[in-house]
């Protein structure tokens, strides 16, 4: 066989070989959207309303608990694990389809001093930690988590709601939700954003 001939067939070969590899990529890639779509359409998406801040025992300020109220309606809009979120009172919720509610809780709650942190970085932390819990509409508890947000070094001792939000969110958009038709099974009670 002349030399050319067997370019030729090597630069042949190596032509249907790509073209294998390259269907055989875009096949697999199609699998798990088409399982994906076929889940999302056999059941609606969730929709969450998060409901007020409740301080429990706690001595929480009001700005505490609004900045952590609206932090988490931020959060839980930007992370798109819900079709909607709706607020507190928000009338359309209640014809909303596979409605959770969000509740949340204030479990433990330090102060802390931004000039402190400012000089030293073992002292002044503002600390936060919440249950948080979604019920569907009929009260059931489906999950349940303990998450924390804490302002380390510098910052507002406000940052610290916005950590706690992002955690919360990130919790929850790493938790599996029951199925709609599913009946609801409480959470495992786990403690996240540590």
């Amino acid at each position: 066989m002349k030399p050319s001939n067997r370019v030729a067939l090597a630069s042949s070969n190596t032509l249907r070989v790509a073209a294998a590899l390259t269907v055989a990529i875009f096949a697999l890639a199609l699998l798990p959207g088409v399982a994906h779509a076929a889940k999302a359409q056999a059941t609606p998406p969730w929709s969450v309303q998060v409901d007020a801040v409740q301080a429990g025992d706690i001595a929480l300020p009001a700005e505490f608990r609004i900045a952590i109220y609206e932090e988490l309606v931020s959060e839980l809009t930007k992370n798109k694990q819900f079709d909607k979120v709706y607020r507190a009172g928000d009338r359309t919720a209640d014809s909303a389809p596979n409605l959770l509610i969000l509740k949340t809780t204030m479990h433990k709650f330090s102060q802390g001093n931004e000039t402190q942190r400012a000089v030293t970085t073992v002292s002044g932390w503002t600390k936060l930690n919440v249950r948080s819990q979604l019920f569907n509409r009929d009260g059931k508890l489906v999950l349940e988590y303990f998450v924390d947000g804490t302002v380390r070094f510098m910052g507002s001792n406000l940052h610290a709601t916005h950590i706690l939000a992002h955690n919360v969110a990130v919790t929850l958009k790493r938790s599996t939700l029951p199925d709609a038709t599913a009946p609801a099974a409480a959470g495992n009670g786990k403690t996240a954003g540590q």
